[in-house]
């Protein structure tokens, strides 16, 4: 049996190493899960319901536990991992409280005479849930809780980075007294995965990643026209218009790029600023981020923590190198429109960075501590402004208006989400309907409210987790039934 060492960013050692299930007995799990689902789907909803509320206590009981590991797995800092455990049971708790309204049966209207017709919402069997490393609680929370209450069975696949994550759940869970084979684990590579996908038990699956594995999940789900959803690439927008609060906006960005040390799926990796309080913006924020203190996330004064992995950090670094070194077309055509004193700087040094490294001592070459930056003069021509970066930096571009923060917002491969931040609400709305994004926020960003569909557009993905829709996507299929009763007058109640 294969295994699979996990190397903590913290130090750089290894901190567990895992036994990989074969293809063998993943095939032996999908079989307990398949055997397991019919007594489950036949469970009354309010058992189903008492059995998981009785898993999100079991899990929240070990929340410190459980944060420490985080930040070891991981590298977020341990001031910050318990907001993780904190967004597992709001979201937990919440599809939890909608679950009886969510999935009772629907009247088909207009009422027919004679018929009694109604939808009823059915499970659809085992579902294989793939999550990801950088909020491995809160990703699979999204599609574990309601596709259980649901009827469903569940297979719960953790990133290899999060491997222990999966068995965090699985102790919950038996805890719980939830039956044999309704909730499993498995510790496997990207092959058996595969094979998961490829079997006939296998009614949905539900991905989380990049865009690159969601293609690969999307063509073996195809081979068998089951369902898939799929949370894949951001690169997500910030538009700070020009009765903004400069303040609140500034502070709230930096949370939202540098936050988790900038791996968030909704984190901001670009912000679009009125001219006119451009420059007033881009100084506070360089303001905030100066206070940040990047080292050892089990130091109680970090706040920025490790990249995942030391080729993270690399990339980060590559998308600041080709912005600073950048000439082109683009390039040049913007610098004609800037002082003259400041022409030879851009054409020469591209982008402005607006952080000096050494500042952050921690930060070194070769390791996936990474200091954060903040960089100005940017243009779509370069790779951190159109590439997921995926960590501590994020560039600011000034605009014209709203028709030109709009068409640069929508400049993307991806459609998570997208922030604006001004005092005209009503404005607000109106552009919110012109964003090409799964959510749209106003004055806020980097959160997901479980009462909201959690969904995203082009390569961001396909699909919705949370809210009452999150029910309707993947987790149950309708069943039409229409009804002639033998006594035509007869009433039949929901």
């Amino acid at each position: 049996m294969s295994e699979y060492t996990i190397i903590s960013p913290v130090n750089g050692k290894a901190h567990a190493t895992v036994k990989l299930s074969s293809e063998a007995q993943a095939k032996e799990a999908v079989g307990r899960a398949a055997a397991a689902f019919p007594k489950w789907r036949a469970t009354p909803l309010a058992t189903r319901i008492q059995l998981v509320a009785k898993f999100v206590d079991a899990f929240v009981a070990r929340k410190d536990e459980l944060a420490e590991e985080l930040s070891w797995l991981m590298g977020r800092p341990k001031s910050q991992t318990p907001g993780e455990i904190r967004g597992f049971e709001e979201r937990a708790r919440h599809m939890i409280s909608i679950a009886e309204g969510s999935l009772k049966d629907v009247p088909a209207l207009p009422k027919k005479d004679g018929f009694h017709r109604f939808i009823r919402r059915e499970p659809l069997g085992l579902v294989f849930v793939i999550a990801a490393w950088n909020y491995p609680y809160l990703i699979a929370v999204n599609g574990v809780v309601p596709a259980l209450l649901a009827g469903n069975t569940v297979i719960l696949k953790q990133a290899p980075q999060t491997f222990p994550c999966a068995e965090r759940f699985g102790a919950a869970f038996e805890e719980a007294g939830l039956p044999t084979g309704v909730f499993q684990f498995l510790h496997v590579d990207h092959d058996v995965a595969a094979s998961i996908i490829r079997n006939p038990s296998v009614a949905h699956v539900l991905f989380t990643g990049s865009v690159r594995g969601g293609r690969e999940v999307a063509k073996i789900a195809a081979e068998r026209f089951i369902g898939v959803g799929l949370e894949l690439g951001g690169k997500d927008a910030a538009y700070v218009r020009r009765d903004a609060d400069v303040d609140n906006a500034a502070e709230n960005l930096v949370d939202g790029a540098m936050f988790n040390s900038g791996q968030s799926c909704c984190g901001i990796e670009r912000v679009y600023v009125h001219e006119e309080i451009h420059d007033a913006l881009v100084q506070k924020m360089v303001e905030v981020a100066k206070a940040y203190k990047l080292g050892d996330p089990l130091s109680s004064d970090t706040n920025l923590g490790p990249l995942v992995r030391t080729e993270s950090a690399d990339l980060v670094r590559a998308h600041v190198k080709d912005a600073r070194e950048f000439i082109g077309a683009a390039q040049n055509q913007r610098c004609t429109r800037l002082p003259a004193a400041d022409v030879s700087f851009s054409v020469s040094k591209g982008a402005k960075a607006h952080l000096e490294e050494t500042s952050f001592t921690a930060s070194k070459i070769g390791t996936p501590y990474l200091a954060p930056q903040i960089l100005t003069d940017v243009t779509h021509s370069m790779r951190v402004m159109t590439e997921e970066s995926f960590g501590p930096v994020v560039g600011i571009m000034r605009v014209r208006d709203d028709a030109h923060a709009l068409s640069l917002i929508n400049d993307s491969d991806f459609g998570l989400t997208a922030s604006i931040w001004t005092k005209d609400a009503k404005v607000a709305a109106e552009l919110a309907d012109e964003i090409q994004t799964g959510t749209v926020f106003l004055n806020r960003c980097d959160y997901l409210d479980p009462a909201l569909p959690w969904t995203g557009v082009k390569d961001s993905g396909r699909g919705v987790t949370l809210s009452a829709i999150g029910y309707d996507a993947g987790r149950w299929c309708g069943k039409g039934l229409e009804i002639r009763p033998s006594d035509a007058a007869q009433e039949l109640p929901l």
